[in-house]
């Protein structure tokens, strides 16, 4: 599953509203995600994070605070994230929090594979002390 992770997305096209925010501290990288992540728009999540993972991040965070649906293709593509990311020794955390991200997340059992945190600072203040879940 993991080997085809980094495959390009079958469209360019990005449905309204939908954006990925990617910003840089030394090497650790944060990808905010605001919108709808679905079957449209989660190929385009998982090129944003195979980006980030080939430019030797050594931690990264996804940020879902600003997500207003998950699919389940969506909490496929964090947990192939996941995977990739242990795969290449970087720290990896999901932002979420709430209705919309943490309890799908949550309520899948996925909690258990993915490190969650309520908010940036608390996933960061962890990934830097290698403190997680």
């Amino acid at each position: 599953m993991v080997e085809h992770f980094c495959e390009p997305a079958q469209s360019t096209t990005h449905r309204h509203g939908f954006e990925i925010a990617e910003s840089w501290r030394h090497w650790e990288v944060v990808l905010s995600v605001i919108g709808e992540v679905d079957i449209v728009t989660a190929p385009h999540l998982s090129r944003a994070i195979c980006e980030a993972l080939g430019k030797s991040a050594t931690t990264l965070v996804i940020d879902l605070t600003e997500v207003t649906f998950l699919a389940s293709v969506g909490m496929s593509v964090l947990v192939t994230a996941q995977q990739a990311a242990d795969a290449m020794a970087v720290r990896f955390a999901v932002v979420a929090e709430g209705v919309t991200t943490r309890r799908p997340i949550t309520l899948l059992g996925i909690d258990a594979v993915l490190a969650l945190y309520p908010t940036l600072d608390d996933a960061l203040r962890a990934v830097r002390r290698d403190d997680r879940p």
